[in-house]
């Protein structure tokens, strides 16, 4: 199920000059701003990004998170980075891959963890919701 196209997407950036320190290379923490870009791309595919998360009566927040750096990235590179989801039952899991975008080359991987919260409540669940299974298409 999880091969369909819209449980992955892919966006382009160029790097600006506030992200990057006085050697024109990317802050580490910056790549976690990349990575929630790409992650609300992927989440609007199917319908289910943070307003219509909230408006279902649900918070998402990020449990844990990994980043594995494998080459820099400099001020005016364009990049892309690539989300895909890889877990929804009880969790969102969400790997990512960061690609130089003129030659292709990974950068950078990575992924996110996100429970579901009961706004109201504020009790983490420990199944997805339905609203989740309903927008993804797919059964719980």
């Amino acid at each position: 199920m999880l091969k369909d196209p819209c449980f992955t997407t892919e966006i382009e950036l160029t790097i600006p000059f506030h992200d990057v320190d006085m050697m024109g290379v990317v802050w580490h923490g910056n790549y976690f701003r990349y990575f929630e870009i790409a992650r609300e791309a992927l989440l609007n595919q199917f319908n289910y990004g943070y307003r219509q998360m909230k408006a279902s009566g649900y918070v998402w927040p990020v449990v844990d998170t990994r980043v594995k750096y494998r080459d820099t990235l400099t001020f005016e590179q364009r990049i892309r980075v690539r989300a895909t989801l890889e877990e929804y039952e009880n969790r969102l899991r969400i790997a990512y891959q960061i690609f130089d975008a003129a030659s292709g080359k990974r950068t950078t991987t990575g992924y996110t963890i996100q429970v579901a919260v009961e706004e109201k409540s504020r009790e983490m669940c420990f199944v997805c919701p339905d609203i989740l299974f309903e927008r993804m298409g797919v059964l719980p």
